[in-house]
């Protein structure tokens, strides 16, 4: 596949569909973007070899796992330059979701998943606060989320 390759209209239905329902079946997804369930099945492998399409993920409903806390962490590292030996520190805890490099008063953000605050507390204490090279953090505990989204393509003009 040529470097070169540009998005078109076509891509842009697939994805848009497949954002929506990622588990439909190509013949639907081909039915929906008026092409054949081969040009899809084309497409998405050109899609996924540019990087653009990084897999299918499940979307799991936490709180009714038992994960009723979600919570940011504001995380200070006595020098930003340990981002990387500490991110892959924090990649062993499972209770984190995502970990970002940032701008401003944190050196890095975390999402975390708790049971319950209890839960919540051991994670801090016992895992994340033991990790060289975190200073300090500071807890944002999640209220509600009103919206957890990609963004949604459109088809050019």
């Amino acid at each position: 596949m040529a470097d070169h390759y540009e998005i078109d209209n076509v891509d842009l239905s697939i994805l848009s569909i497949l954002q929506h329902d990622a588990k439909k079946p190509y013949t639907e997804v081909a039915k929906q973007a008026y092409v054949s369930s081969g040009t899809v099945h084309v497409r998405m492998n050109k899609l996924e070899k540019m990087g653009i399409v990084k897999g299918a993920s499940l979307d799991l409903n936490l709180k009714t796992l038992g994960y009723t806390v979600g919570s940011f962490l504001g995380v200070y590292l006595s020098r930003s330059s340990l981002y990387d030996k500490v991110a892959e520190q924090l990649k062993k805890i499972p209770e984190i979701t995502s970990i970002l490099y940032t701008t401003g008063n944190y050196s890095m953000f975390v999402r975390i998943y708790a049971k319950d605050t209890d839960h919540l507390k051991s994670i801090l204490h016992d895992k994340i606060q033991k990790v060289e090279g975190i200073e300090r953090t500071e807890t944002f505990v999640i209220l509600e989320e009103t919206l957890n989204r990609s963004i949604t393509f459109t088809q050019k003009s």
